[in-house]
């Protein structure tokens, strides 16, 4: 018979195995939910809906299905914590996405936004924790780094099938990157609940955004059609702001912000081939080699790469 303390190695074992496929599993769902965020926001982007509507559509209905979950535990996060996720993961993060999205392709976004994160992440981990990356997990952001070098020169360089302003909504989504990599340290730095960290971010977001989009900003939900509309409410309030906000979260404590961070930069791949029968947004050469770089080097980091020797959530 084992004795106490080699039955309670082998629980503590089997515990912190479950714990890591849940992890990973929810890394996983998380990338299917943002290929398709990347899609509609995208489909959004280019109707008469503006960055505002689609952020409106985002902070108020996942605060409407969140608020029961905030009032339940309003004081679980200090006011000074919720107040910075909220502004940097909630308003910050929206607002940035949801104008480059207005500006530049789905292509684009994948590489910049999920391919931008892991960056994000390494260097505020980097800070903040104290994590310092092996040579895999260099060699993963090297190759993430040269995909996001090829897009901006595909930018800056003037393609003949650019945007005129498609440089600047590249630099909304690396912004929006910057602002999601801190979001995803500090919810490991802080040990917080996901679900006391969504709750209170939709609800600050809300209190904060909807008085100012009602009084003052452009609004344009009347002008398109209603199942466009509906598509918008669904995924922007309850897809990508609850379900994936929470299992991004979850992911974050389990298996640590820098693997799922990688995980996220398979997102690209994924949008950029969807892109083109439902977007009808054709694949540039270099697009091409960035996401091969950006994806190859998520595959690499998320192999090569562990998380903070910080407690575990």
């Amino acid at each position: 018979m084992p004795d106490a303390d080699t039955l309670a190695a082998s629980q503590a074992r089997a515990h912190l195995r479950r714990q890591t496929w849940s992890g990973f599993a929810a890394a996983g769902m998380v990338v299917v939910f943002w290929s398709g965020f990347n899609i509609v926001s995208r489909l959004g982007g280019r109707s008469a809906l503006t960055p505002f509507d689609l952020a409106a559509l985002r902070f108020g209905i996942s605060a409407l299905l969140l608020l029961p979950v905030f009032l339940r535990r309003p004081r679980a996060i200090a006011w000074p914590r919720l107040l910075a996720l909220g502004g940097i993961g909630g308003l910050g993060y929206g607002l940035l996405v949801y104008t480059g999205f207005s500006l530049a392709p789905a292509a684009h976004a994948g590489i910049l936004v999920n391919g931008g994160i892991p960056f994000a992440t390494a260097l505020f981990a980097w800070l903040l924790l104290g994590f310092r990356p092996k040579r895999g997990v260099a060699v993963a952001f090297a190759l993430t780094g040269l995909g996001i070098a090829l897009i901006g020169y595909q930018s800056l360089a003037g393609d003949t099938g650019a945007a005129p302003q498609q440089w600047l909504g590249d630099l909304f989504f690396f912004g929006g990157a910057l602002c999601w990599g801190v979001f995803g340290v500090l919810l490991r730095k802080w040990n917080l609940r996901p679900f006391d960290a969504m709750a209170g971010i939709a609800t600050v977001s809300a209190l904060v955004f909807l008085p100012v989009y009602f009084l003052a900003l452009p609004k344009a939900l009347t002008l398109v059609p209603t199942e466009q509309l509906l598509l918008q409410a669904v995924y922007q309030g309850v897809i990508a702001a609850v379900l994936a906000g929470l299992l991004f979260a979850h992911a974050s404590q389990t298996i640590g912000p820098i693997k799922a961070a990688l995980m996220l930069a398979l997102v690209p791949g994924i949008s950029a081939v969807a892109a083109v029968p439902l977007l009808n947004e054709p694949l540039e050469a270099l697009t091409v080699v960035g996401l091969l770089c950006v994806s190859g080097g998520a595959i690499l980091g998320a192999i090569a790469s562990t998380p903070p020797g910080v407690p575990r959530g």
